[in-house]
C-alpha cells in the first residue's frame, strides 16, 4: 500500500488533538493565545539557519508548519477557511506574481521583478478592505521597532521623488559601520541606565515620523512615485 503524504497525517493528528478526546492544552488554544508562539518559532528557525544546522533547521521548520496547521484547524472549526484554501491561495498568488516565470512578461533584473510584484500586489488589493491607499502602507505593526523603522524608511525613500527629511542622506555625521553599531548599542545602554526602554522610545519616534511622512505624502501627492 502506498504511503500517504506526511502532510495528510499531520492534518489528521492536528484534528485529533483538537477533538473531544484530544489534548486538553490544544483544545484550550485559539488564534490569540497562539500568536506569540509563531514569533518564537521564527526566531528559533533563524538561529538554526545561522548555525547552519540542517537537523535543527528541519525540526524548526516543522514547528513553524505546526503553527500554520494549528491556525488552519481552528479556522476550519469556525467555518472560515482550511489548509487546502490556504495552500491553494498561496499557489495561485505565486503564479500570479511571477508572470516572468509562468507568463510572457520579460524582466531584465531583480529590480524589475520587485517592481512588477508591487504593481500586481497593489492591483490585487485594489477595491478591497486591504487596499493600500498610501505608499507607506503594508508594514506589519508588530515588527520590532528597528525593523519597522528600516521598512518605513525604505518605503519613504521609494515614495518621495524629492527625498524626505528622515532619509539620513543629508546628515553631516560621517560614521563607519562599526562606529554606528557601537553608537546604537550605547544608545540602548543609555536608555536602560535612565530607566527607559529603547524599544519603546524608538516606537514612539517612529509613530511621530510616520505621521509626518503621511502628511508630506498627502501634500506632495502629485509628485509621488507610486
Amino acid at each position: 500500500m502506498k504511503k500517504q503524504p506526511a502532510i495528510n497525517d499531520l492534518l489528521k493528528v492536528m484534528a485529533k488533538l483538537r477533538s473531544p478526546t484530544g489534548c486538553p492544552w490544544d483544545r484550550e488554544q485559539n488564534h490569540m493565545t497562539l500568536r506569540r508562539h509563531a514569533i518564537e518559532e521564527v526566531y528559533e528557525l533563524i538561529d538554526a539557519i545561522e548555525a547552519r544546522d540542517d537537523i535543527e533547521m528541519a525540526e524548526e521548520l516543522g514547528d513553524l508548519l505546526l503553527q500554520v496547521v494549528f491556525h488552519c484547524q481552528l479556522a476550519q472549526e469556525r467555518g472560515a477557511f482550511d489548509f487546502e484554501k490556504v495552500t491553494r491561495h498561496l499557489v495561485d498568488k505565486l503564479i500570479r506574481r511571477h508572470p516572468h516565470v509562468f507568463g510572457t512578461t520579460k524582466v531584465k533584473n531583480v529590480d524589475e521583478v520587485w517592481a512588477n510584484w508591487e504593481i500586481i500586489k497593489k492591483a490585487e488589493k485594489h477595491g478591497t478592505q486591504h487596499a493600500r491607499h498610501s505608499a507607506l502602507d503594508g508594514i506589519p505593526k508588530h515588527l520590532p521597532a528597528l525593523l519597522y523603522a528600516e521598512k518605513l524608511l525604505k518605503k519613504a525613500r521609494k515614495a518621495f521623488a524629492d527625498g524626505h527629511p528622515a532619509d539620513g542622506k543629508n546628515s553631516k555625521r560621517k560614521l563607519t559601520k562599526n562606529e554606528l553599531a557601537k553608537e546604537l548599542f550605547e544608545l540602548a545602554a543609555l536608555a536602560q541606565a535612565r530607566g527607559w526602554s529603547a524599544e519603546e522610545l524608538l516606537t514612539g519616534e517612529i509613530k511621530k515620523q510616520e505621521r509626518q511622512l503621511r502628511r508630506k505624502e498627502q501634500a506632495d501627492l502629485p509628485k509621488i512615485r507610486h
